[in-house]
């Protein structure tokens, strides 16, 4: 993993079609999720769906530099709908491996492809842009206290 791979936005969202609110922390909650997220609480708009990874979700933020550079769709990190931002870090090779956000230890599931909805909340052409980019599921092995500027390391 890249030195300097840090988290710099979190959100959260009481349902799924809220709009995401940024905070500062949040408390990990192994086999549940992020506290007061909509997928923690089963009211995620896939919560009744099979799968796995809906505890968390990541995304990078040059990926949403690139939806600006590539498609000219500018979204705000919270806009994108996943919980953890991230820089510097390569989330498409974390599926599959444990990794840690400061004392958090989760495990990529699969990738998080955009979906309808998501483009249905921003705008058209960010399902097609974000294709392959639209970062991480995973879940939460050991929880804690997931914050801002926390190092994203690996487990080992």
């Amino acid at each position: 993993m890249a030195a300097g791979a840090t988290v710099i936005a979190i959100h959260i969202a009481s349902t799924g079609a809220a709009t995401m609110r940024a905070v500062t922390t949040a408390q990990a909650v192994a086999g549940k999720g992020l506290e007061g997220d909509r997928y923690y609480n089963k009211l995620g708009t896939y919560s009744n769906e099979t799968g796995s990874g809906r505890e968390v979700t990541l995304i990078e933020i040059e990926a949403i530099e690139a939806l600006k550079q590539d498609y000219g769709i500018q979204l705000d990190p919270g806009q994108s709908r996943r919980n953890v931002v991230t820089r510097g870090v390569a989330l498409n090779h974390l599926v599959e491996r444990e990794f840690r956000i400061g004392d958090v230890v989760l495990r990529g599931t699969r990738l998080c492809e955009p979906c309808a909805h998501l483009e249905k909340l921003t705008v058209k052409g960010t399902m097609r842009g974000l294709i392959h980019r639209g970062g991480l599921r995973a879940e939460i092995v050991k929880g804690g206290v997931v914050h801002v500027g926390d190092v994203i390391s690996s487990a080992k």
